[in-house]
């Protein structure tokens, strides 16, 4: 009788070990760590997905412009007058809406061409570029043949300053047509720790004919906070924008053979080649060489020494300008052992 409590004493004692024992294995696989994905353009977490290019206005009376926070990259082109406009680069975070979409131009067709097949989304072009588009390796997605239910209109701004796109229907749509559209790819820059021979910027103020962005670092947020003519860059949300890289890429700036509908000739931004410019991180300057042997390849940065600037990870803006821009740098502190 003894020998047969023993014997069932044993097996509540094992099956309350094997019971503990699967609960701990349970709790520690839990803990291991879950892979995260990380964009390539961005550096940023989050998934590589299709790459969506949308072309957005950049005066005065497109502020506060929509849905910019989310892009992985942006760029800053000159248009005519003098005037900037932008191309978000979508493919990490996708928003509901972004605008206000304007018209494409010459120089997307060069830039976005790194990034495979993009859809690109743009609200129309001058006849004569219209062709050119079509003929492009990109999924063309201007509003002139998609419906008001993608490119809708906001009733509280003015035109041209109205239109907003729809980009998670637009993208719902690429889906269910089957539309070729490239996942996001590396476009020639990396990231990782900040090189040692940066110099220490408060801001940096970026020129065109007839507009004007600075970007002054923030140690709080990490990033370099934007002004548009001399205005906080805030998006509709209130969200002032703030990269953590702002690539400022020298280029040769030309007369191409458009122009727009009053007349104004269309300037072209020539991104493949080699040329000048700084990157912008950590609140640092890093004086660079760009260098894109082709329009199919991306863009690789390096210092004077041949060797890789890396990005912080983040969203990136870059200024695509042909005139220098200027630096602010942190006053002198006082040494601590001087003397009283």
């Amino acid at each position: 009788m003894r020998s047969r409590l023993f014997i069932l004493i044993g097996i509540a004692t094992l099956s309350l070990c094997l019971a503990s024992c699967s609960t701990v294995s349970s709790t520690i696989g839990n803990l291991k760590p879950k892979h995260v994905e990380t964009n390539v353009l961005s550096g940023r977490e989050g998934a590589n997905g299709k790459v969506l290019a949308v072309k957005i206005d950049d005066t005065n009376m497109a502020h506060p412009q929509i849905g910019i926070e989310d892009a992985d990259v942006v760029y800053i082109e000159q248009v005519e007058g003098g005037l900037t406009r932008l191309a978000a680069i979508f493919s990490s975070r996708l928003p509901t809406d972004v605008g206000p979409i304007r018209s494409a131009r010459i120089s997307d067709i060069e830039i976005l061409s790194q990034y495979g097949r993009v859809a690109f989304a743009y609200s129309g072009a001058q006849k004569k570029l219209l062709p050119v588009i079509a003929a492009a390796n990109l999924q063309n997605l201007g509003a002139q043949a998609q419906p008001p239910t993608i490119y809708t209109r906001d009733v509280t701004r003015v035109n041209p300053y109205s239109m907003v796109l729809r980009a998670d229907l637009l993208m719902a749509k690429i889906i269910e047509k089957g539309y070729q559209v490239d996942t996001a790819k590396t476009v020639g820059w990396s990231f990782g720790k900040a090189p040692d021979n940066g110099v220490s910027t408060t801001t940096a103020t970026m020129h065109w004919p007839a507009a004007r962005y600075r970007a002054d670092w923030s140690t709080k947020d990490g990033c370099w906070l934007l002004f548009h003519n001399s205005n906080p860059n805030v998006v509709r949300t209130g969200k002032q924008l703030c990269p953590t890289t702002v690539v400022i890429q020298l280029v040769t700036i030309t007369d191409s053979e458009y122009h727009d509908k009053v007349g104004g000739v269309t300037p072209f931004s020539n991104t493949v080649g080699s040329g000048s410019g700084f990157i912008l991180r950590d609140g640092q300057t890093f004086a660079g060489t760009w260098v894109r042997s082709s329009a199919a390849v991306g863009t690789t940065w390096s210092d004077a020494q041949g060797a890789p600037i890396l990005f912080a990870p983040g969203q990136i803006w870059v200024a695509l300008t042909a005139k220098a821009p200027d630096f602010t740098y942190p006053m002198p502190q006082a040494s601590s052992s001087a003397t009283k």
